[in-house]
């Protein structure tokens, strides 16, 4: 099980930082804008440093975004992705910088995208600001640089700057670009669900920050915490779901950690019938008990091979954790989730 974790992790954050394919289908760049989506596109500078790029951009949409970046596309699909704008910037004397700006839905869905991996330094794009903050007034991070890439969570779009040679030039156009994309955009909320992840459970399990995600998909969802490949959990573009370990140090020094995951459906009935089939699946030795009427409430837990997994169905939510060293931390955690 952990081979297949790291696999599926490698996967996505390769892809997501890898260059991306020179192979693309082109459109209109004129066509399909829409009217606020034209308003709050970014005008990003013909010139940048010594940098200069074309006058339209690669326009990639859901049917041709794997001739652009093949396998990666999956990645984006995952989340409520409109669309895909890309230029390339080039110097005589330097490699290129290549801008990819992620039209997505909402604004959730682009805070998705950040959250598959939260590598890198958090910056703070703005001109009045020192890049470098450690204490952002958000409790997550809206930019995150790294090794000439910058990664941008800016209102319902997601942003991807990337210097294919990292120089002290370079970033310093990478992070132009960045304050030039956020510049006059508003900056909404993480998504609501977010809330559900305490800083930590029982005064003694921690949160780890940096394996936090936002997600609508399994197949993100496995990057993350792996559960099979089977989408037993019924996610898709109407479900919204947060998942994060949760890490114990006990006096030895030695580390033990547990996985919280929240999945909201549109409706009740949705949520009874994706624990349905995440008992057929996955607690196939152990049936499904009737949950309350009166409150639409259901709490249990089952000793498994890795720990003790533990369940909630409250109305449409449908909470989870996993690992748990014995069965009074399952049930506690359990009864603390609202």
């Amino acid at each position: 099980m952990k081979e297949i974790l790291t696999f599926f992790t490698l996967f996505l954050i390769l892809h997501l930082y890898l260059p991306t394919s020179p192979t693309f289908s082109l459109i209109n760049t004129h066509d399909n804008l829409g009217g606020n989506t034209m308003e709050s596109k970014p005008r990003l500078p013909k010139t940048v440093g010594i940098w200069t790029r074309p006058e339209s951009p690669k326009i990639i949409n859901a049917k041709n975004i794997f001739d652009y970046m093949d396998g990666a596309g999956e990645l984006y699909l995952a989340y409520r992705f409109d669309r895909l704008e890309s230029y390339e910037y080039q110097a005589e004397t330097q490699k290129e910088i290549l801008v990819e700006l992620y039209f997505m839905e909402t604004s959730d869905d682009a805070f998705g995208l950040l959250s598959i991996d939260w590598g890198g330094e958090p910056m703070k794009l703005s001109a009045s600001s020192p890049d470098n903050v450690s204490n952002d007034e958000s409790p997550w991070p809206r930019a995150l640089y790294g090794e000439g890439l910058l990664r941008i969570w800016s209102d319902n779009f997601y942003a991807r700057i990337m210097a294919y040679q990292e120089t002290p030039e370079s970033k310093q156009a990478v992070l132009e670009l960045g304050r030039t994309i956020v510049k006059g955009r508003n900056n909404p909320p993480a998504p609501v669900l977010m809330k559900v992840l305490p800083s930590a459970f029982q005064h003694s399990w921690k949160r780890c920050k940096d394996r936090v995600g936002y997600l609508r998909s399994h197949l993100v969802l496995n990057s993350l915490y792996y559960l099979g490949h089977e989408n037993m959990l019924d996610l898709n573009h109407t479900t919204e779901a947060v998942t994060a370990p949760y890490e114990k140090m006990d006096s030895s020094e030695s580390r033990s950690r547990i996985q919280f995951l929240t999945v909201k459906y549109s409706n009740p009935d949705r949520a009874k019938n994706a624990l349905t089939h995440f008992h057929q699946v996955y607690l196939p030795d152990y049936p499904l008990e009737t949950h309350s009427k009166s409150t639409g409430d259901l709490k249990n837990t089952f000793p498994i091979e890795d720990g003790w997994l533990g369940y909630r169905l409250q109305v449409n939510t449908l909470s989870f954790i996993f690992e748990c060293p014995d069965q009074e931390t399952a049930s506690a955690i359990i009864n603390e989730i609202e």
